[in-house]
């Protein structure tokens, strides 16, 4: 065989194995995946904004703003115009699951809007703060290092995306408002990260955006509870 016909030959790489299952649920782009978690970041906005406003004023805020997503969400999988104009302007964010007709999944900001209310009405301000504080900061370090590098298998994700995700909420949980800063406080929220971590590794029907902050402010709930009895969680509600 001559070098020029080496030189017409190509390397074809198959895909792992592992490789295929950590990112058969990648079904956009990078570029869009970053453009999708900048927006997604803009939700850090609701426990910083609810950690200085009373909680009656908080869902004042959110239910209506939450109805409003919903509507739209579900419409659009009935009405053709309101689809046409829903994937015109956000159908290049959307993952292949959030566009199924069959299955009429809701998208990521309906179920972020929806996890907040739900939240909010649930779990103690404290709890939130830090709850949904890890969802927003943890699931874009998760998305991004486990789309970019990931590479080992961690239950239904990625073992690097996993990581990033664990290590970005105990960064959190440093920041997040604490009752007396007393050391098991911060223990409490590092126990919780581990399970929040867990929650977004695994593969449920139920959207992450709920999973993560229910799975987290419920294990800090019951460990003040067992821990920090004296503790009351409502200092800031």
């Amino acid at each position: 065989m001559t070098n020029q016909n080496l030189r017409k030959l190509r390397i074809v790489e198959i895909p792992k194995e592992n490789d295929l299952v950590l990112h058969e649920a990648a079904t956009i782009d990078y570029k869009y995946e970053v453009i999708r978690k900048l927006i997604h970041l803009n939700s850090l906005s609701i426990p910083i904004v609810y950690y200085y406003i009373e909680k009656q004023l908080a869902l004042t805020i959110l239910i209506p703003l939450t109805f409003a997503f919903l509507v739209v969400d579900i419409i659009r999988y009935y009405n053709p115009q309101v689809a046409d104009w829903f994937y015109k302007f956000f159908g290049f964010l959307l993952r292949k699951k959030e566009k199924d007709d069959r299955k009429k999944r809701l998208n990521g900001a309906t179920n972020v809007l929806l996890s907040a209310l739900f939240c909010v009405i649930v779990f103690p301000k404290l709890i939130f703060v830090t709850a949904f504080s890890i969802l927003i900061i943890s699931d874009i370090s998760s998305a991004l290092i486990g789309r970019k590098f990931g590479k080992r298998k961690f239950f239904a994700k990625s073992l690097e995306g996993s990581t990033a995700f664990f290590i970005s909420a105990i960064i959190v949980v440093f920041f997040t408002p604490k009752v007396e800063g007393h050391f098991l406080e911060y223990v409490i929220g590092i126990i919780a990260a581990f399970f929040g971590t867990i929650a977004e590794s695994m593969s449920f029907e139920i959207d992450d955006n709920l999973s993560i902050p229910i799975t987290i402010g419920t294990v800090m709930w019951i460990l003040y509870t067992l821990l920090l009895p004296q503790i009351n969680v409502y200092h800031f509600g």
